[in-house]
């Protein structure tokens, strides 16, 4: 009798134990550095101010999402997201849903504002309201790659406007065989 009491007695601790959840739930102290840092560029965008950038970004960043290729370097992209938010008045962005851990941040974004000028497919007073994921890689806490996809819809809009190029021949040029 004391063997079967034994192994009840060990058949409930495994139940017990099984039945535990392995994590607590919530982010790690890192992924929620990294989920900061990227709420910070955020809040740069939004207000313009760019002179915490260093803090959420390493100085050998690279912005995978720049209009004519890589974006690379802190000063470099501080300039070229001056240049975006110049162009835009009241931009704003929602968190539709976020992913973090220790290595990357992936935000599902909605971005409005108002044009200030024209340029990729809108004209000056055109409202923004874009869709996009927003995809960093983090080590120590700070950005060192990053990422943008849009939605379909939204790329196609800035690019039907824009001037396609000619696939005419200059009328000097000669073909060769």
């Amino acid at each position: 009798m004391k063997k079967y009491a034994f192994l009840l007695a060990i058949a409930i601790s495994c139940y017990g134990i099984s039945c535990k959840t392995k994590s607590e739930g919530g982010l790690s102290a890192t992924a929620q550095k990294n989920l900061d840092a990227m709420h910070g560029v955020t809040k740069c965008f939004e207000t313009g101010d760019f002179s915490k950038l260093g803090d959420y970004i390493a100085t050998d960043a690279v912005d995978h999402g720049g209009d004519n290729g890589d974006i690379k370097g802190l000063d470099t992209l501080k300039t070229e997201f001056a240049k975006w938010v110049a162009t835009m008045s009241d931009q704003k962005t929602d968190i539709i849903k976020e992913l973090a851990d220790d290595e990357y941040v992936m935000s599902w974004e909605h971005n409005t504002g108002t044009y200030k000028t024209d340029g990729m497919g809108h004209k000056a007073g055109d409202k923004m309201d874009m869709k996009a994921l927003e995809v960093a890689r983090f080590k120590d806490g700070k950005a060192v790659e990053h990422w943008t996809f849009m939605e379909p819809a939204d790329m196609m809009k800035m690019m039907s406007n824009m001037q396609k190029p000619s696939m005419a021949m200059p009328a000097d040029s000669t073909m060769k065989k």
